[in-house]
């Protein structure tokens, strides 16, 4: 019998460039969209030429995947189909992988494009989101550079710099259309530099944008026209209209500065975090080493929606980004029916709905529980918004009904789940994340961790951002 081995050396340049950008593909996938599950189909794709298409399906919670005569199904459970974001963010992931592919077999394109290589190819996804032309081959001259993912590779490297021993913010806006839009650069077009990498030998650079106050602000063609005060520029730019979704407070302004435009908003924070903003919300962050997408605005409608009243819901969500921004922990817990439920979450001696009997009631020796017992019968809406943070901060719960009442502020919850978790994980009682599972058997949750993350939870984890 004699066996026949093909060696991957003689298989064709497309076949095996295909089958490694392939498996790239896939575990993208697997990366971005966490929740969803990857499924091969049995009917081989027409396409096999190397030509990607990622579509919608009859089903909102599943994506049609094909590429290389391979079909594949990208599905997410039912109760949370794919949102407008993530279709776009899964096309921009085909989109950069489609064209890198190309450009590999053409050489003609690996010499014009090779900015297609430059980088972390996540940044490439990020500016794919944004702007697909620059991935649209052949041709240098019909596809411009991705300005976006430049921007990102200059602020990756400046998040590992330093400045007197000081880390380094900054912030640009990339404008879409005629910079007359807002104001005025008398200097001519000649004095008006490129941003690119060779602008941060310059040891004031940095210095000049911050990030918080003011931004770079770059034109259409990469070119760098100014320096301006994000807050003006902002209320200029959107007559200052609020928000449609809450942003966190020291970043509201880079927020309104892309209202009702195609601007995209990029800072760097004094804490190393990557923020993109763009349609009046942030869109995108990089923490932690990796890019997060935050899709906002359908995670904020959720959250509505089971808190049921849309100020309180605000003033929750807005604390609770506040909060994760200044990497400052946090538990939010409204009762939908706290008749039955706050007896069985908080100990009496915690609960602002209750009179401080016996020993507790002595206010010549006051104690922390006094002291909380001055916001009895307020209400979250009312407090001031730095209030509310600095409440939010105590070890322990903040419990509201629905209405926004107080009805307990620092407790540690009480909950069953406790012992039997602690037996597998080793967490201590009052661990966050046991608290909230346990208290959104009774109504929404929102959690916010020390590494920025907040989670909602309802009867169970619903979202991460």
């Amino acid at each position: 019998m004699i066996h026949a081995t093909v060696s991957i050396s003689k298989l064709p340049p497309a076949l095996v460039v295909g089958a490694r950008y392939d498996t790239f593909l896939q575990r993208a996938l697997a990366r971005f969209f966490d929740r969803a599950t990857l499924e091969t189909e049995a009917v081989p794709s027409p396409s096999s030429d190397g030509r990607l298409s990622i579509d919608p399906t009859d089903d909102p919670g599943a994506l049609s995947v094909r590429w290389f005569g391979n079909r594949y199904v990208l599905r997410v459970p039912g109760q949370r189909p794919f949102t407008p974001h993530e279709v776009r963010f899964a096309r921009a992931i085909g989109a950069v992988l489609a064209a890198r592919y190309r450009a590999i077999l053409h050489p003609q394109l690996m010499v014009e494009r090779g900015d297609l290589f430059r980088g972390a190819i996540e940044d490439r996804y990020v500016g794919a989101f944004f702007d697909s032309a620059p991935y649209v081959l052949p041709g240098s001259d019909e596809s411009p550079p991705d300005r976006l993912a430049e921007v990102i590779e200059i602020l990756r490297v400046a998040a590992l710099s330093s400045y007197e021993n000081q880390a380094i913010s900054s912030g640009v806006l990339l404008i879409d259309g005629q910079p007359e839009s807002v104001g005025q650069y008398p200097a001519p077009d000649r004095y008006w530099p490129h941003y690119t990498s060779a602008l941060t030998s310059i040891k004031s650079f940095f210095r000049l944008a911050d990030g918080l106050r003011t931004l770079f602000l770059v034109g259409h063609n990469g070119r760098l026209l100014d320096i301006v005060d994000v807050e003006r520029w902002a209320q200029q730019s959107s007559g200052g209209r609020e928000l449609e979704v809450p942003c966190a407070q020291a970043y509201a302004s880079h927020a309104r500065a892309t209202l009702d435009n195609k601007n995209v908003c990029v800072v760097l924070s004094p804490g190393h975090e990557i923020k993109v903003f763009a349609a009046g919300t942030q869109v995108l962050t990089f923490r932690n080493a990796d890019w997060h997408l935050l899709d906002l605005q359908a995670k904020y409608v959720l959250w509505e929606a089971a808190v049921g009243e849309p100020v309180l819901a605000r003033r929750l969500f807005q604390t609770a980004l506040d909060l994760s921004d200044a990497r400052e922990g946090a538990l939010f817990v409204v009762l939908r029916r706290p008749l039955e439920s706050l007896a069985q979450l908080v100990a009496a001696p915690e609960r602002l709905d209750m009179e401080l009997v016996g020993q507790h009631s002595d206010a010549s020796t006051p104690s922390r529980r006094h002291l909380l017992h001055v916001l009895a019968g307020r209400t979250v809406t009312e407090l001031d918004p730095s209030v509310l943070s600095a409440l939010s901060t105590l070890d322990g719960a903040t419990v509201t009904d629905r209405s926004g009442t107080l009805l307990a502020a620092g407790a540690i919850l009480r909950h069953p789940l406790t012992s039997e978790y602690t037996k597998t994980s080793g967490i201590t009682e009052g661990a966050r994340t046991t608290a909230a599972l346990a208290a959104s058997r009774f109504g929404p949750v929102l959690k916010v961790s020390e590494d920025g993350m907040i989670t909602f939870y309802d009867s169970g984890r619903v979202w991460d951002i």
